[in-house]
Parts: C-alpha cells; sequence; structure tokens
C-alpha cells in the first residue's frame, strides 16, 4: 500500500505494507508514481519517501512470482525503469528516510532520490546471488562510481550488507542518523527545504544532474550556473533573499 498526504509544501509518501518489509509488485509501483504526479500536481516544494515499519524497502515482492511465468523485463523495464526515471526527475527537492532493509528496488528508490538520510541500522547492497539474480535498479552504476569495481565485485559476490554508516562514509548518500531520529531528521530537513527558495534549489538539480550524466567539466558546469543565476534574478524569491539579507531579517520564501 502507498499512503499519500500532503502538509502545506510538504508531500509525504509512505510505503505502507510494513509485514512485507515494504516489498514492492507491480501494482505497488504504479500507485507509488501516481503518488509522485499527484505531488506535482499539488505544487508541492518538496517530497518526502518513508517506509513504515521495521525496513525503508525490502525489495522486490517476490512471494507470489512463478520464474517460469515471470515477466522480468516488463517489470523492469516498463515499470520500475519509468518510475525511478520519474522519480528522479520531479522538479522539486525530494528526500527519502531510509532504515532497516533498502535493498533492490529498494536502493533504486533511494539512488533516484535527492537527499537519503541513512539509519545507521540500514543495510544496504545485493544479496540477491542466493537467488540466482543480479543487482538491478541501478545499483551497479552507484556503487562502481562510488566504490569501484573491486568493491562492487565484492558486495555483489559475497552478498555482504553495507551498514548506514558505511554507506554514508563511502559516498553512497547524505548522511547517517540513528534509527531512533531517522524519520524526524529527515521529515525535519524535508519541511525547512520545503519553505526555501525552491526555482534556486530546482536550478541546482538541474545542473547536478547535467554535471552526472553529461560528465560536464568545470567551465561547461559554470556556464549553465551563470545561465541559472541570471534567471534566478528574475525570480520573487531572489529578490526576497536580497532584501532580507539588507534588512538583516529572516527571509519570507514563496517558492517563486
Amino acid at each position: 500500500m502507498i499512503d499519500y498526504a500532503n502538509a502545506g509544501d510538504l508531500a509525504v509518501i509512505t510505503l505502507n505494507a510494513p509485514a512485507r518489509r515494504n516489498a514492492l509488485g507491480l501494482d505497488a509501483l504504479h500507485a507509488l508514481a501516481e503518488a509522485y504526479d499527484r505531488a506535482e500536481a499539488d505544487g508541492a516544494r518538496a517530497v518526502l519517501l518513508r517506509g513504515e515499519g521495521p525496513s525503508f524497502c525490502a525489495g522486490r515482492d517476490i512471494s507470489g512470482v512463478d520464474p517460469a511465468t515471470d515477466d522480468v523485463a516488463g517489470y523492469l523495464d516498463d515499470t520500475l525503469s519509468p518510475l525511478l526515471r520519474r522519480m528522479a526527475s520531479f522538479p522539486a527537492p525530494t528526500f527519502a528516510a531510509a532504515h532497516g532493509a533498502c535493498l533492490g528496488v529498494g536502493l533504486g528508490l533511494l539512488i533516484a532520490t535527492d537527499v537519503v538520510f541513512v539509519a545507521d541500522d540500514a543495510k544496504i547492497g545485493s544479496p540477491f546471488a542466493a537467488l540466482g539474480a543480479t543487482l538491478d535498479s541501478g545499483g551497479h552504476a552507484l556503487f562502481v562510481e562510488r566504490l569501484g569495481t573491486h568493491a562492487t565485485l565484492d558486495l555483489i559476490y559475497t552478498g555482504r550488507l553495507l551498514t548506514g554508516e558505511e554507506a554514508v562514509r563511502a559516498g553512497l548518500f547524505s548522511r547517517v542518523v540513528a534509527a531512533s531520529e531517522i524519520q524526524d531528521a529527515t521529515e525535519l530537513a524535508a519541511r525547512r527545504t520545503a519553505s526555501g527558495p525552491t526555482e534556486a534549489f530546482r536550478a541546482s538539480k538541474r545542473i547536478v544532474t547535467a554535471i552526472r550524466d553529461e560528465r560536464l567539466g568545470l567551465w561547461e558546469a559554470m556556464a549553465l550556473e551563470n545561465r541559472a543565476q541570471a534567471a534566478l534574478a528574475r525570480t520573487d524569491d531572489y529578490r526576497e533573499g536580497f532584501a532580507a539579507f539588507q534588512a538583516k531579517r529572516a527571509p519570507a520564501f514563496t517558492g517563486r
């Protein structure tokens, strides 16, 4: 089950199937995509993705899957990959609170999110050799980029899972938080961001994405920054930020 709530400028999306450690089948993936569509339609200035129960997401729900008839390509190419692209391209900042099992599809959801706070008790990796399956959902790209080829294949071959602290130290995600504080800490950061200069955040998100996907160099990235700054100078929040600084008061951003 996917729950959706809109509290002001923050949309909160919850994976709510704790008995299955929030493992996701086809219906859940479609519902998750619809939740992001709804958040955009509602004009959310930030999104928080979280999981109910002891785990964020243990991966694909394979409890009723028959390998003889399973449409693996349909699940991955036609449903999962479009969902992850949709999440990654969401026009406002996105946050995730990761705790417990964050595996397979669960790892992919984190990869597709802008800012990921990870509980110290999180388990991240590729335990799928026991299934005769391999890491998917973008895990190879993330691990090779951040860990290198040797450490990536070590995790895949052995099935060893990283703790939240190890994952953050390796540069996989944003910051590690105590498990007892992960939900509150991530929501607080998301709410603060939702009240910030949304257009400026969107500009930075586009620049960072271009640097990653297009492998831009320093001067190409700087040119993007220059154009973004010139466009932001025409926004209400830019003018408000300067006015607040000059008046020595806190800014009141509206996202415009």
